[in-house]
């Protein structure tokens, strides 16, 4: 016992001090100096294929995103159902990898970088994949319940504004996911320049803007960071892309940018690592 509580607690102060110098750069910085920072802190991550015989992304989400309940499962995003790891995709009738930045707005597809970005990969049904497609985040007016074989999953697409609206639980995963996204795809090179709006976009729209930027920002205070989000935040960074996501450590850092306290320089507290656990590394 007196080793287990070593070890956690010897874990708890390797993460705060990562944290204290992870960002350092980004110390006392505000608007677009900040993102810069953060930008040149996460990029140049270790990048994996979509599909492939080695290690792909199919087999990190098994990591990332395996039920504690059901080493053998994945927690399916916006269902919040446990299913079958092994079932990859399976002729329609198994799990599917969700683009939370969808894939068509700014049109990289599935190559290397943004495509296979595993910070916003997640493990998602088929059908609810097919039916939130490349809707825009927003809260629903004319709301249409999403179903899941059966089951009703909480999430809701408008029927007539081309939006979709997750399940309260993962509203705040799904605006720090796409905040990171629009920090770290700057237009460098060969990737997309990420931004995010407050104007819907329709389907066939493949500008590399996400909205409603609003709405993202409210998700983000509503729906606090969980320790599910900290802990695959750490197993991505330790073992795969070897980055972190800034608003899972910060959630603040979207006010700064976006929000209520653009113009202020950021100047973080430690992140509060009590509660962190780090997966040992699967084998595929």
């Amino acid at each position: 016992m007196k080793f287990i509580v070593f070890a956690l607690l010897l874990i708890s102060n390797l993460l705060s001090a990562q944290d204290s110098t992870y960002y350092l750069s980004a110390h006392k910085k505000s608007d677009d100096s900040l993102k810069y920072e953060l930008n040149q802190i996460i990029k140049n991550h270790t990048e994996f294929t979509y599909t492939s015989s080695s290690t792909d992304v199919w087999d990190i989400l098994k990591h990332t995103d395996r039920d504690t309940a059901n080493a053998n499962n994945v927690i399916l995003l916006y269902s919040g159902r446990s299913v079958d790891a092994a079932q990859e995709y399976n002729s329609a009738a198994g799990w599917s990898r969700e683009h939370v930045w969808a894939k068509s707005r700014g049109d990289f597809g599935t190559s290397n970088g943004a495509g296979t970005d595993v910070h916003h990969l997640r493990p998602c049904d088929v059908s609810v994949n097919s039916t939130r497609n490349n809707r825009n985040f927003d809260t629903c007016i004319t709301c249409v319940d999403v179903i899941d074989n059966g089951f009703n999953t909480g999430s809701k697409r408008d029927a007539n504004f081309w939006t979709f609206e997750p399940p309260d639980a993962v509203k705040g995963d799904v605006a720090r996911m796409i905040f990171y996204m629009a920090v770290r795809y700057e237009g460098e090179g060969s990737e997309p320049d990420l931004e995010l709006t407050n104007t819907l976009l329709n389907n066939a729209d493949q500008s590399p803007l996400q909205a409603r930027l609003n709405t993202l920002l409210h998700w983000n205070r509503i729906d606090t960071v969980s320790n599910w989000e900290r802990n695959r935040n750490n197993i991505i960074d330790s073992f795969y892309q070897h980055n972190r996501n800034p608003f899972i450590d910060h959630p603040e850092l979207a006010e700064y940018l976006w929000g209520d306290s653009i113009g202020l320089t950021w100047m973080p507290t430690l992140v509060d690592t009590s509660m962190y656990t780090v997966s040992k590394k699967c084998t595929n």
